[in-house]
Formats: structure tokens, sequence, C-alpha cells
């Protein structure tokens, strides 16, 4: 079956699955809107492997940046990053982060969660937040992955944890029950006007305090996912969540993931995914629509200087690597 053929199937719905009653983890992820599967891959494979490939990708750029050295952890040491998310350089399709989408057990959690294997996944990236800096002001933005006009469950993200995310680390934060009220909410309180990031990235939606509180007086409540290196979370994209950075002295680094099926996306998106695979470039979190390339970094109008035309280490190009790509058709 063609991944573009949608006219003459039934199209998968985490909507209607989110009715059933499954007898394991998707009754409480689409309870709560968000799940943590321990041990998704090994603590070791997830230091050893994915989070010492991510650091030493930090580290191969030609400036004065050093580990070992804190006094160096300053923007002007660093690449271009949003928010510690690491969007430019070819980084989204370094070999580690494609031997992370291709994970089995991460696989098979949104297999489980869509009812297919045929998906399409997100051209995510990784994030490496260094604790402790002083040369960055740092502001909350709670906010969903999904524009206010797109109803029901539609989207899950994913995060694959790195390190230790304790009390006092870097980590992610829910507003737990927030998922549920969505739709509610903005039949009483309709869209604001949400600035530039929205208005590049369709499902975005960023809230203020005054917001926040309407969803605590419903009973809401944010806490911190607290997780061990080789843990999966997944939350549903409605789910209002941001990050608490590090108190500790661990570097938080985390790889984002997410998977939906090639039978929701358009042609015409499946060929531009597709070209921004042959361009290196990341993406949105949504794999099937909503697909912007986020391009070269750019400095004072031209291009970064440390910019990338190829990632460090490509992946093999498998079939699985070319259908989750919507490069090869299922």
């Amino acid at each position: 079956m063609s991944s573009t053929t949608t006219q003459t199937q039934t199209l998968p719905s985490l909507q209607a699955n989110a009715s059933q009653s499954y007898g394991d983890w998707r009754d409480d992820f689409f309870k709560n809107g968000y799940y943590v599967f321990k041990g998704a891959i090994s603590a070791d494979k997830a230091k050893n492997y994915y989070q010492k490939k991510a650091l030493d990708w930090l580290q191969s750029f030609d400036n004065k940046f050093d580990l070992d050295d804190k006094t160096t952890w300053t923007k002007e040491n660093l690449p271009q990053n949003f928010r510690h998310m690491y969007l430019n350089y070819c980084a989204a399709h370094e070999k580690f982060m494609w031997d992370a989408r291709t994970e089995p057990e991460i696989v098979k959690r949104f297999e489980e969660l869509w009812g297919t294997k045929e998906l399409l996944v997100s051209f995510d990236t990784f994030n490496i937040t260094l604790p402790g800096r002083t040369d960055i002001d740092f502001t909350p933005w709670p906010h969903t992955d999904q524009a206010p006009e797109r109803k029901g469950l539609a989207c899950v993200q994913g995060l694959l944890n790195l390190s230790p995310a304790g009390p006092k680390d870097g980590g992610l934060l829910l507003m737990v029950g927030s998922s549920s009220l969505f739709e509610e909410f903005f039949r009483c309180n309709p869209a604001r006007d949400r600035g530039n990031v929205a208005a590049k990235f369709y499902d975005f939606y960023g809230f203020n305090e005054d917001e926040i509180k309407w969803f605590e007086e419903k009973g809401c409540r944010q806490i911190k996912v607290n997780a061990e290196p080789g843990d999966l979370i997944l939350w549903d994209s409605r789910t209002i969540h941001h990050v608490a950075l590090p108190e500790s002295d661990t570097i938080r680094t985390v790889l984002y993931t997410c998977f939906t099926p090639a039978a929701l996306a358009k042609p015409e998106d499946v060929a531009y995914k597709a070209e921004l695979f042959g361009r290196w470039e990341a993406t949105t979190h949504w794999p099937h629509c909503n697909i912007w390339g986020h391009g070269k970094a750019m400095v004072d109008g031209k291009i970064d200087p440390m910019e990338r035309e190829e990632p460090l280490e490509k992946p093999e190009l498998t079939e699985q690597i070319l259908k989750l790509a919507g490069v090869k058709p299922y």
C-alpha cells in the first residue's frame, strides 16, 4: 500500500482509539495525556552511546567550547540553538539520531498507539542544556504543539531521556489534565495572536499566566517528569508543557522523536518531507503535516560559517529509514 493513498481506507485515529480499553499502558496514556516507559533502552546505551554522540557533536565545531571548562559554556562558543535545541547544522540527521528513531522499543510503542506499522517519523532534533549558565535569560514558555484550530488527539510527541532527570535536574514539565480541556479552553478563550513562532510553525500555542490559571482552576496540576537515562516519555501534543532548567550539575540531554501513520499524509507533504530529508534539514514535531524546514543558521543575513551540508556521520539509508522519512512508499 502506498503511503500517499488515503482516500479508500479508514484513516488511523487516536481520538477513536482513546475511547477503547486496552488493559495496558495505553489506558494510562489516554487518561493522563502522557506515559513514561522505564528502560526503553538500556541506561548504558543511553549514556555511553547516545549522550556521548550528542556531546561529541557539540564539541565538533571550530570554537572555544570545552566540555571540561564551564567558563567556555557561553553563547559565543555554541552553535545557534533555540532554547537548547539544535535545529540547524544537519543535527537532526546525524546517524545517532536515526539510530534512536529505529530503536525497536521506541518504534513498537508508536505502532501500538496508532495500530499500524506504516509510520512516518519527525525530523526532530536533540536538546543539550548546560547547567549553571549566567549568559542567558530564561523565561518559562508553557505551550502546546497543537494549534487551537486542530481538533481532537492528533499527535503524540516522544522524548528519549539520556541523562538523569531527578528533582534538581533539568527536565520536562507537564500540565496533567490539560489535554482533555484543550478544546473547551479555546471555546471559552478565543485564541490570541500567537507570535512569530506560531506564525511560522502552525501547530503551536503559548499560554500566559492567566490562561494557565484557568487550567489550574479546572483541577490541572503541573508536574516535573522525573526519569532515568533510557526512559521514553510520550505525551499528547495538546498537553501544556515546557521545561525546568537544571539546578544540579547534570547536563540535560534528550532526543525528541514522534511518529504518525503515513496514511495521514498528503502526497505533497510526503514529497516535501522527502526533499527536506535530501537536504538533511530538521522539521517540526509533526511527521505527516505542518512540515517546515528549519533551513540554515544565519548570522547577519548570511549563512553561519559553521553550517554544514551534511551530517558529521550520515545514517545508512536502509529501507526502514527511507520509509520513515517519506522517501520510499509503503
